[in-house]
């Protein structure tokens, strides 16, 4: 899928940063984009890892921030794309979220600011997570 798409189409004229929001529940997504949208964010939105990469990949668009979901439909996983984004992207902080628990002790060595969010998620821990990255991004 290309940046061009109706779906990647960021939708905030100042945004504070670029969220890159990688999602497969359709319901879920369009939540936490909305969100992240009206608390001031360019929000783009993918349905698995690949498309995820394509996106970050792209030369006309800069991500800030990867939130993804672990369990992506695909060849590649939540793990695989925050490890790709770390070898890749070093100035992109990476946020996991997951149903699953035993997947916060791998998440801790691939996000910056500690383990996954557990779904279900409050809306606001999302944005919490992200003011904390940019927080400690200045700092260093």
């Amino acid at each position: 899928m290309s940046p061009a798409s109706s779906n990647l189409t960021p939708q905030s004229d100042t945004p504070l940063h670029t969220v890159l929001v990688v999602e497969d529940e359709v319901l879920v997504r369009m939540v936490i984009a909305d969100y992240l949208r009206e608390c001031g964010y360019r929000v783009y939105e993918t349905v698995n890892a690949s498309e995820a990469l394509a996106v970050l990949q792209s030369p006309e668009v800069s991500i800030d921030i990867v939130f993804s979901d672990v369990q992506t439909p695909g060849d590649m996983d939540g793990f695989r794309l925050a490890r790709w984004v770390r070898a890749n992207k070093p100035g992109v902080q990476v946020v996991l979220t997951s149903g699953v628990e035993r997947s916060a002790e791998i998440a801790s060595t691939l996000c910056e600011a500690g383990p996954l969010l557990k779904k279900p998620y409050p809306p606001q821990d999302v944005v919490d997570r992200i003011r904390q990255l940019v927080a400690k991004a200045k700092r260093s």
